[in-house]
């Protein structure tokens, strides 16, 4: 239940009100009224700029319509004080009655809290990870893996229907340098003296099992024919192999794709083809020449002709090539159909997670997208920054098996799955990460990953506690204690508690609709923070401890209101896909 839609709807029929009576002119745009927390709490519980947004249309000044709308939100049963603030805003504050049965309704919600079904079952696209087949991945992978796999579960807690997509690029030149590779450690597999890795193919050693077990199955069939005959079953079995790897990869982060949609099965179903035709029917390819790229010319560039999309006609900078000189698509042509099949099986909605260094693929995809769906489909390209690993300060040096870069299973196995998405997730994704092996596992309020579980494991503790000092047996999970007499949770801090548990369905909602699950990162560390300082309180003075042993009915209060914390832990940490510690060692 977020509150704060349920109190603009309440605002919105309060002015549908004062229209009918005439007090305010008809024909007035709702749309752009907001209710949110003000920014400074000292200013009340919910602030609304409706008669600012109202003013200009209804021909009136902001304060005149604020303190018709004050007076008016001023009946409500669950507003203590309504006042006019600056050039029109209203500050509310809200009764200690009303957060009392916010704790309730927390509570008795469980883990279903902050859903919602604002997204009404729509279908959505998630495409993520794709990493060339070529090899393990790495950490910038994960970065990337992580963001996708926690977005698609907070698109779901807000009632998308959401398919996951891993789109493998297996028809490119890097899968000819693949096969290459292998046949490379096949022979070196089969006892011949290869000496170093030639340049140009791939350096690591992860390809020497995958050799291995080529040689073991077709022992030296491929050994002395030509590349024309080896090369293509060579990147099959190759492929195949890595993907594989990739595919435990994903699962030690605990990531599950619905789909792995197959580059080369454009290129032989025709995909390809029949949207060039189609788009040619439509006038938005072309046969021309294009402009010397800016700034210095390639030494291989030289006019021609060539066939061209209008993606300038969609808002991209220039028009762009669908085939190469050797006559063969360009990636943006496998794309663009790759991307249409995501329309025509249903999606409106796509979202596609790529690395930083795709920046400036983001303007040609979006205009395809709008080509392709008549402009029905809508696209939103979510890049991820580079991350940097660190040890005790220093960079960490590149893994020599996998030759060029730090893998994902490298950094996973020293620090441990949940951890890793973690982390991954403290910052918004088109910002860099720096990552240090000492500092996210070390225990300190500065380790956000450790603060969170912190808390929660300290919830753990208090009601473990608590069980064993009333002894009796009694249910202390958060559906009973519910029924517990929460109005002795009445200090300004319980409150201002309760006010940041009740923000939690707006926050799932604001990170979902806006693609930012790094939200949800921020939400939990303030929450933490503020159950911490509650803890920290209850040192200095024991009255205002959770535990109150000759006042059972006020620990069962805070009990009550410690276990909502838990619960919002506990569910923002499902979304991001880390398991909550029960206690900390």
């Amino acid at each position: 239940m977020n509150i704060f839609s349920e109190f603009r709807q309440g605002v919105c029929t309060l002015l549908d009100g004062l229209v009918a009576d005439g007090t305010l002119p008809g024909g007035l745009d709702f749309g752009n009224i907001t209710v949110e927390p003000p920014r400074d709490a000292s200013h009340g519980d919910m602030a609304t700029n409706a008669a600012m947004v109202l003013a200009k249309t209804a021909k009136m000044k902001p304060r005149d319509i604020a303190t018709l709308l004050s007076t008016a939100l001023e009946n409500r049963p669950d507003v203590s004080s309504v006042e006019v603030a600056g050039p029109g805003f209203i500050n509310l504050r809200l009764t200690d009655e009303f957060w009392s049965a916010q704790l309730k309704s927390i509570l008795s919600a469980g883990p279903d809290y902050g859903g919602s079904d604002v997204a009404a079952n729509e279908k959505i696209n998630v495409e993520y990870v794709s990493a060339n087949p070529t090899g393990p991945m790495h950490v910038g992978h994960c970065r990337g893996a992580v963001f996708g796999d926690a977005l698609c579960t907070l698109l779901r807690k807000v009632g998308y229907d959401v398919v996951e997509e891993y789109y493998i690029n297996d028809a490119g030149a890097q899968m000819d340098q693949l096969a290459r590779s292998l046949h490379f450690r096949y022979r070196e597999a089969l006892g011949e003296d290869v000496g170093d890795v030639p340049e140009g193919l791939y350096p690591g050693d992860y390809l020497v099992p995958v050799a291995e077990s080529l040689a073991k199955q077709d022992r030296d069939k491929w050994l002395s024919v030509p590349e024309a005959e080896w090369i293509g079953p060579l990147r099959q079995f190759g492929g195949d192999a890595m993907m594989e790897v990739i595919r435990e990869d994903l699962t030690a982060l605990g990531i599950e794709h619905d789909v792995f949609f197959r580059e080369t099965d454009l290129h032989q179903g025709g995909d390809i083809d029949q949207v060039l035709e189609e788009l040619t029917a439509k006038g938005e390819i072309y046969q021309g020449v294009l402009d010397a790229p800016k700034g210095k010319r390639p030494e291989d560039w030289e006019p021609r002709p060539q066939t061209l999309f209008r993606s300038t006609d969609f808002g991209d900078d220039v028009d762009r090539p669908l085939k190469k000189s050797d006559g063969a698509y360009t990636y943006f042509a496998a794309d663009i159909a790759y991307h249409q099949n995501k329309f025509n099986r249903g999606f409106v909605h796509m979202i596609d997670v790529w690395g930083a260094d795709h920046g400036g693929y983001v303007k040609r995809m979006k205009a395809a997208v709008d080509a392709v769906s008549d402009g029905k489909g809508d696209l939103d390209v979510k890049l991820c920054q580079l991350v940097k690993l660190f040890r005790n300060g220093e960079p960490v040096r590149m893994s020599k098996r996998a030759g060029e870069f730090v893998t994902l299973k490298d950094v996973v196995d020293e620090v441990g799955k949940d951890v890793v998405r973690f982390i991954m997730l403290t910052r918004k994704n088109d910002a860099s990460l720096d990552f240090d092996f000492q500092k996210v596992t070390e225990q300190s309020k500065d380790n956000p990953v450790f603060y969170v579980q912190y808390a929660h494991a300290r919830v753990c503790s208090v009601v473990r506690n608590a069980a064993e000092l009333f002894g009796d047996g009694r249910d202390l999970s958060a559906d009973a204690l519910a029924a517990a007499n929460v109005s002795r949770v009445n200090s300004g801090d319980e409150l201002a508690l309760i006010r940041q548990l009740a923000e939690w369905p707006r926050a799932v909602e604001t990170a979902a609709l806006t693609h930012e699950p790094h939200r949800i990162a921020f939400f939990l560390y303030d929450l933490a923070s503020q159950f911490h300082g509650l803890w920290n309180k209850g040192n200095e003075d024991p009255g205002a401890r959770f535990i109150v042993a000759d006042d059972e009915e006020l620990t069962m209060a805070r009990l009550a209101l410690i276990r909502g914390v838990a619960l919002v832990i506990s569910s923002g940490l499902a979304i991001m896909g880390v398991t909550p510690a029960e206690e900390m060692r």
